[in-house]
């Protein structure tokens, strides 16, 4: 999860490395860092400037492998038991300060149960 502690610039090369360097200042000029990184889908990239669909879907597919989360289903109901684990986890994860910074997945899992 090394991720986690990227800087804005270390979002912009990842981004380069992807094939995508026309988007580097979307995600420097709004501040993107590894943890903002969580919450970077395809609702979320028009608010960035990215507005092609098929560079919103690949770049939204990176981030998912990137996190090690599936992609939400549409037609999820509400019935069904709740998202993956590990995406539930990066959202507290997110948060600044001490508390997220030292909280571990294996802490997230104790929690759940």
């Amino acid at each position: 999860m090394a991720f986690l502690h990227w800087s804005c610039q270390d979002v912009a090369k990842w981004i380069i490395s992807l094939g995508y360097p026309h988007y580097t200042a979307c995600f420097t000029e709004n501040l993107i860092t590894g943890k903002k990184l969580i919450y970077v889908n395809c609702c979320y990239l028009p608010r960035l400037g990215i507005t092609d669909f098929e560079d919103m879907k690949a770049i939204s597919a990176h981030v998912r492998e990137l996190l090690g989360t599936s992609e939400p289903l549409w037609s999820r109901s509400i019935a069904d038991p709740p998202r993956d684990s590990m995406g539930l986890f990066l959202e507290k994860k997110s948060r600044t300060g001490d508390w997220a910074d030292s909280f571990t997945y294996t802490q997230f899992l104790d929690r759940k149960q």
